[in-house]
């Protein structure tokens, strides 16, 4: 299912001329690496990896035009911090080895392109999620607690439209993005959008936790029942006032396990 991205020069527009190489070498830059690998490890701990295939994304700490992201050929579970590529929005890699799998690039490249507030950018296949992408109507009912992090925070992209091979197709989803935070992209799977790592990892984990709860009430055969809409929205305002502090204690954490029983992500 993953391709590999065509020559950079194949891009609509060339790349702009590089007179010196930027300096990636920073402590800012490194514990991004480091907090995307450890986010990688611990996405495959969970099943929310797929194959070789899904990538996650960031803008690099102090280069607005660049973006980290993981390699062509590389599964989650198997990720460091140095495996990790930078490359422009011509698919130029800057630093790295290896060039991201094509499908990474033209919906990356184009997410933070056009949404500058998406600093973060994580797509999954994640079962659950990905199963709610698959039905009928809105994916997520107002039903459970967890689910209600994401009250008035969801879109969907309903134009399905094959593989993402195509600076279109990423120019797409980002458009159905709009304001949200939560893409569900119809039949394919999620995208997290967020302005840190650690927003982006919370957000992932408990949006598939959610869903598997969600997809396990469907299951019992009995009508689920939402939340009225006073109660969802007030709910979400007490998630979201620790939503921030919350996401870096919650990365913090899963470092500290990686840092016990896989260091290797760090290196």
């Amino acid at each position: 299912m993953a391709h590999a991205l065509p020559n950079a020069d194949t891009a609509p527009a060339a790349a702009p001329e590089r007179r010196n190489t930027p300096d990636l070498s920073s402590d800012a830059i490194r514990t991004a690496r480091e907090d995307l690998a450890a986010c990688f490890r611990m996405a495959a701990r969970n099943g929310f990896e797929e194959g070789i295939c899904n990538h996650f994304s960031a803008v690099v700490p102090g280069h607005d035009e660049l973006f980290i992201v993981n390699p062509y050929g590389k599964a989650f579970r198997e990720i460091t911090a140095s495996d990790l590529v930078i490359c422009d929005f011509h698919g130029n890699v800057v630093d790295g080895q290896g060039t991201p799998e094509a499908t990474a690039f033209y919906i990356h490249a184009e997410i933070h392109k056009r949404l500058p507030r998406a600093r973060v950018a994580f797509h999954t296949h994640m079962p659950y999620a990905t199963a709610l992408s698959m039905t009928e109507g809105d994916p997520l009912i107002w039903a459970g607690q967890t689910a209600l992090k994401f009250y008035g925070r969801t879109a969907v992209d309903g134009n399905y439209n094959g593989l993402a091979l195509d600076h279109a197709e990423g120019a797409r989803i980002a458009e159905a993005a709009g304001e949200a935070d939560i893409v569900f992209m119809k039949h394919h799977g999620v995208m997290v959008l967020a302005n840190t790592i650690a927003e982006a990892w919370d957000d992932l984990y408990y949006l598939e936790r959610a869903a598997e709860v969600q997809v396990l009430a469907m299951s019992t055969g009995r009508k689920v029942l939402p939340v009225s809409p006073d109660v969802a929205q007030a709910t979400y305002d007490q998630i979201h006032e620790e939503d921030a502090e919350s996401a870096r204690l919650h990365l913090a954490a899963i470092r500290r396990q990686l840092d016990a029983e896989e260091p290797q992500y760090r290196h």
